[in-house]
Order: structure tokens, then C-alpha cells, then sequence
């Protein structure tokens, strides 16, 4: 017997954390007698906007509505699937009237409950601050990224939390070639523009490497950024040509600030580094520290000094970084691909209903 679902997700395909945590699942997931329908709130085209700097209020307002309406009207599932919240801003009674009788699953990538409790004003925050706990105490089962998410489930009172770590699809990942002698070292981040501010406090950093060696600077989907004297290539995120991206990078960085947000994310950045057997040095802030065993598959650093030695470390040491990569392709193998967890997010929905 098939179990219909419908899948409500943020953003569509393009949208980093709908991709990674529900679109890449589905083919899986319709192969075991799911049947899922998609129905995200926002499309590609805004992310395209996003990320290109566009914010059009009154798109937005209508895919709102457009959402809210299709909820209210679609009630012929057996399950709904839930990235972060029905829809920003809705108080969480309304967001459990809409759900009605059915249940949900609800995941998370990030900490969502800090967009709440952190951020807004403080007459928005007496509002809102507990929305997303009592989403998650209303859940038939919570679906976090990461223990910081998780520990936030459990204060909330959830009922049923599971760890499903963000992870790659190894059939689209392949290990990169060597680096041909004499190549320039090659530093690289990937992200989008709203993230790409963690790399300036390394810019002394890239500075002193391109002044003592050569090394180069690339990041993929930063938008425009200044980076002082190095020597800086920016590159456009594309889909189908972001694992090659990668494959030109001969180190892949993951600086993070000490804030309650950055302890919350996933580490996708480390993991598709990763993937592609390239050794990673990030900031030993929350999953990082799990991501990176230091010294085996990469290296964790604090201070500019140990962002310093350590990236210069790995450009004078090409052994080192081949077997790095390898450990780090070992570990994604082994717990951080779809291949591992797309059977377990097939039982978890179908033990939901």
C-alpha cells in the first residue's frame, strides 16, 4: 500500500537546505512505495533573486498565500513532511489547526528557533521566541541535523527527535585528481552570499599565504566579496558544475563565528569538501568538532595563527593532504551519504503515519 505525503518544503530545488534534506531523498523515497508530493513555498526563481541580491515583498506575500491556501484546501494525505515550519510567523495554534488531523514529521538543518527567540524585536519575540519549540512538542517526530538541534527538541518537549545528519549523494561525488606540480595552492569556500562574511576575519590570513606562497583564493556562490591582497577568484554557484568546483579546490575551509546560529548548522560545506578527498580546516564550533577529527582528516583552528600554520601546513605537504582526503572520503562513506541515510528517513516516515 502506498502512504501519501506531502512534502512542504522552504525553497525549491536551488534552495541549498530544501535540496539537501528533502529533494535529493525522493527518488529513494518513491521507490518505497511513497507517494510524495512536493510542494515547496518559495521557488526557484526567488532564490534565484536571493542570491542575486532581489527581494520582490509582494512575490513573496503571494507565494505566502498561495501556500496557506493550498494547506487548507489539499487535505488527502497521510503524512505531511516539514521543513522548519508550516510558514514563517504563523503563530504555531494556527500552524496545528492547519495540520489538523494529520500527522507530521518535522526536520530541520539549522537553528531555526533562534530566527524567534534571538533575532526579532522584543515585542515580536514575546510573540513568537516559543513558536518553533511548540512545533517541534506537536510533531509526531522531530528530524534534527545535529545535537544543538536536538537538545533544543528535547527542552521543547518533543515526543520522538532523531539525528539524520545533511549528507552528499556519493553517486555525484568522484575524488579529485592530484595537483600537478608547481600548481598554485588553491583555498576554497563554498556557500552563498548571507555566509560568506565568516570569511573575512581570515582575509590577514590569505594575505600572508599569497605573499609567502602563491597560494590562491577561491569561493564559490559569495557574491561580491573583497578580500585584500590575495589573489581572489569568485565563481557563480551553478548546480551542475559545483562538485568540479570543488574538485579545483586543494583545501576546503569552513570559518564559523562563536553564535548560537552557527552552532546550529550542519557542516554540508565540510562534507562535500570532503567528498571529493580534499583535507578541511574549520572553526571547532558546533558539528565542525564532530566533522573534523584534527590531524587525520583535516585540521580544527581557533586563532588567525592556527588558520596560518595549518593552511600553510597542508600547501607545503601534498602527502598530507592526499591522505587526508582519503580519510575524509572514508568518513562521508561511512556516515555522511544518502546511500547510508535515505533507507533510514524511508522507515522513519513510514513508521510516522
Amino acid at each position: 500500500m502506498s502512504h501519501k505525503v506531502l512534502v512542504l518544503t522552504k525553497y525549491g530545488s536551488l534552495g541549498g537546505s530544501s535540496r539537501y534534506r528533502f529533494y535529493q531523498y525522493l527518488p529513494y523515497l518513491k521507490s518505497q512505495d511513497l507517494d510524495l508530493t512536493i510542494a515547496p513555498m518559495l521557488d526557484n526563481d526567488y532564490v534565484a533573486d536571493i542570491n542575486s541580491g532581489k527581494r520582490n515583498v509582494g512575490k513573496i506575500l503571494s507565494k505566502y498565500f498561495q501556500h496557506l491556501t493550498r494547506l487548507l484546501t489539499d487535505r488527502d494525505y497521510d503524512l505531511l513532511w516539514i521543513e522548519k515550519e508550516i510558514l514563517p510567523y504563523l503563530p504555531a495554534w494556527l500552524e496545528k489547526l492547519i495540520a489538523g488531523h494529520i500527522p507530521y514529521v518535522v526536520d530541520y538543518d539549522d537553528a531555526q528557533f533562534h530566527r524567534y527567540d534571538l533575532f526579532p524585536p522584543k515585542i515580536f519575540r514575546m510573540f513568537f521566541s516559543k513558536k518553533i519549540d511548540k512545533v517541534m512538542a506537536n510533531a509526531k517526530l522531530v528530524v534534527a541535523g545535529n545535537e544543538y538541534i536536538a537538545q533544543r527538541a528535547r527542552q521543547a518537549g518533543a515526543k520522538w527527535i532523531e539525528i539524520i545528519p545533511t549528507v552528499i549523494d556519493l553517486d555525484r561525488y568522484s575524488l579529485k585528481s592530484s595537483t600537478t606540480p608547481g600548481e598554485f595552492f588553491n583555498v576554497g569556500w563554498i556557500g552563498s552570499p548571507p555566509n560568506s562574511n565568516c570569511l573575512q576575519p581570515l582575509q590577514p590570513v590569505f594575505e600572508n599565504l599569497y605573499a609567502k606562497y602563491m597560494c590562491k583564493v577561491t569561493v564559490v556562490g559569495a557574491g561580491n566579496i573583497d578580500l585584500g591582497k590575495s589573489d581572489l577568484t569568485i565563481k557563480d554557484w551553478y548546480e551542475d558544475s559545483e562538485v568540479e568546483d570543488i574538485k579545483n579546490f586543494d583545501v576546503g575551509i569552513m570559518p564559523l563565528r562563536d553564535t548560537p546560529w552557527d552552532r546550529g548548522k550542519c557542516g554540508i560545506k565540510l562534507i562535500q569538501y570532503m567528498a571529493c578527498g580534499l583535507p578541511v580546516v574549520g572553526t571547532p564550533i558546533g558539528v565542525n568538532q564532530d566533522i573534523i577529527q584534527h590531524g587525520v582528516n583535516g585540521f580544527q583552528a581557533t586563532s588567525l595563527d592556527e588558520w596560518n600554520n595549518y593552511l600553510s601546513k597542508l600547501a607545503n605537504d601534498p602527502d598530507l593532504c592526499r591522505e587526508m582526503g582519503v580519510k575524509g572520503r572514508a568518513m562521508v562513506e561511512a556516515s555522511y551519504c544518502l546511500q547510508v541515510t535515505a533507507p533510514k528517513m524511508a522507515q522513519l516516515l513510514k513508521s510516522s503515519i
